[in-house]
């Protein structure tokens, strides 16, 4: 580190940004029910989402994964290749607005997943819910491992903390400002963090251009023209993972699955009063996320041309690129942001993937909106209401034992992944996307698109199935499959519905009505 970035200056800067975090947890999270934890009571203001949900898309992982890169020589995302993705984004997240978003709002769903039951059945809804929270926890905790591993090696290590202390530490803090307000106190936190890492970027690009005596103006120009800067790529169909096709449509697909179908992103727009709200958030997110992106695109070849010009010896992992060259070659300041920047684009996605998965096994599971008060006639107004208490209080506790109950999952596959993670975490997030996201987007397809009914016990059959043929067909040496994993193994999973299809539905819900 610079001389004046000490671990233990590190830890004061963290000491009080938690500080602010829990300061904010309890002027949101006091007196908040279930409808306030799931949901925000539904009086977010959309511009207030759309910020805040850069936060929840970005990660740890963009934050340090997709600038390091940019500098690899072969293996997708390289040079400004994921803005191919990007651009699908666009396409998936312009479906979501016009056709998911109108029918979430329009069944009232505090859990997106329960479409399904009334689509298909109780299977198939469970199955849909299962798979969003096994998807979710283990692509939380890879992101949380990334920015752990970081915090560890350049700041926990030397003060003799170990890393499986470090971890618990991270979630025992995440627990400690959300396990109240949930999606209320989330939403506003996600603000400040998205905030920081944002300023984070920024100051990081501008020390490396005054570093490397170039100015705003001339960035452009000097990325072009280094092996960084190409965008498109177009020869190698089958062979080469960052083809415009494969990207491109993966990236449409991505933001389907991993956005309209996740219950953390959609509870956020359903924290909209109402849906025009909602579509305005979905439609200014988009254009927050193509800068954003174009920022993080910029910061990576910055940090590789800078690295050339200093002749720097590259790490083994491009993960530690960016905290390699924020710690030790940039100002103080800049290492102050670094470390603020990771811990706020973590933090804003995994707190509120733990509140996403407590809602989904609270609703989809314990069956919170379906345990209902007494029918008794006779009973008298005060009755009721002591009832009504006593069954907000029971649900309260179950709450936080489940929220807890995740909490203690991360920990174990963080350390799990530290054991035996050898890959860019970018990477790892979307291979285990392609199989785990696939059958909910093979499901949501079948549902939208045709208007039959299926055999609803079989429907968990075929979702188990259908990623083990995608993961056997995307071992053929004929053919990169790249991240278009997650519409074959959707694609599959459509067949196999169709298979147990039996005629038509008697009322399918109709998105635009």
């Amino acid at each position: 580190m610079t001389p004046h970035l000490t671990p233990a200056l590190v830890l004061g800067i963290l000491f009080l940004y938690f500080a602010m975090l829990v300061g904010v947890a309890w002027l949101t999270g006091r007196n908040v029910g279930n409808d306030g934890f799931f949901l925000a009571n539904r009086k977010v203001p959309w511009y207030i989402v759309a910020y805040g949900m850069i936060g929840t898309s970005i990660s740890g992982v963009t934050f340090i994964s997709l600038p390091g890169a940019v500098g690899l020589s072969e293996g997708v995302n390289r040079g400004f290749g994921y803005f191919q993705m990007v651009l699908g984004y666009l396409v998936g997240y312009f479906f979501i607005a016009t056709v998911l978003m109108p029918l979430y709002y329009r069944l009232k769903l505090t859990s997106i997943y329960g479409y399904l039951e009334q689509r298909f059945g109780p299977v198939s809804y469970k199955t849909g819910a299962a798979y969003f929270m096994l998807s979710r926890t283990l692509g939380s905790a890879a992101r949380m491992f990334l920015s752990a591993a970081v915090l560890f090696a350049f700041v926990f290590k030397p003060l003799g903390v170990p890393f499986w202390l470090t971890v618990i530490l991270m979630l025992a803090l995440i627990y400690a400002y959300t396990f109240r307000g949930g999606l209320k106190t989330i939403i506003w936190t996600d603000v400040i963090m998205t905030t920081f890492f944002l300023v984070a970027v920024v100051w990081t690009v501008v020390s490396i251009s005054q570093a490397l005596d170039i100015g705003i103006g001339e960035l452009w120009g000097n990325i072009a023209n280094s092996k960084y800067g190409q965008v498109f790529y177009f020869d190698n169909f089958l062979g080469d993972p960052n083809h415009f096709v494969k990207q491109f449509i993966s990236g449409a697909f991505i933001a389907f699955v991993m956005t309209g179908l996740d219950q953390d992103l959609m509870q956020k727009n359903l924290a909209c009063i109402n849906i025009k709200a909602a579509q305005k958030n979905m439609l200014v997110f988009c254009i927050y996320l193509v800068l954003v992106n174009i920022a993080f695109l910029t910061l990576g070849a910055l940090l590789y041309i800078y690295a050339d010009n200093v002749g720097l010896a590259l790490p083994e992992r491009t993960d530690h690129l960016y905290p390699q060259i924020a710690f030790f070659h940039l100002d103080t300041i800049a290492g102050i942001f670094f470390i603020l920047g990771l811990v706020a684009s973590t933090y804003s996605s995994a707190d509120s993937a733990l509140t996403a998965l407590t809602t989904s096994f609270c609703v989809d599971f314990l069956g919170f909106e379906k345990e209902k008060l007494g029918t008794d006639p006779m009973q008298d107004e005060a009755a009721v209401l002591r009832e009504q208490e006593q069954i907000e209080s029971s649900q309260k506790k179950k709450r936080m034992y489940v929220h807890l109950g995740f909490s203690f999952a991360y920990v174990l596959i963080i350390l799990l992944l530290n054991a035996f993670n050898n890959n860019a975490v970018i990477s790892l997030i979307f291979q285990l996307a392609g199989y785990t996201y696939g059958p909910l987007l093979g499901l949501y397809l079948f549902g939208l698109f045709t208007k039959l009914k299926v055999r609803d016990k079989w429907v968990l059959p075929i979702s188990i199935l259908a990623p083990v043929l995608t993961y056997v067909f995307a071992q053929n040496p004929w053919f990169d499959v790249g991240f278009l994993t997650i519409l074959i193994n959707g694609l599959f999973t459509f067949l196999g519905l169709w298979a147990i299809s039996d005629g038509p539905a008697e009322a399918t819900p109709n998105p635009h009505e």
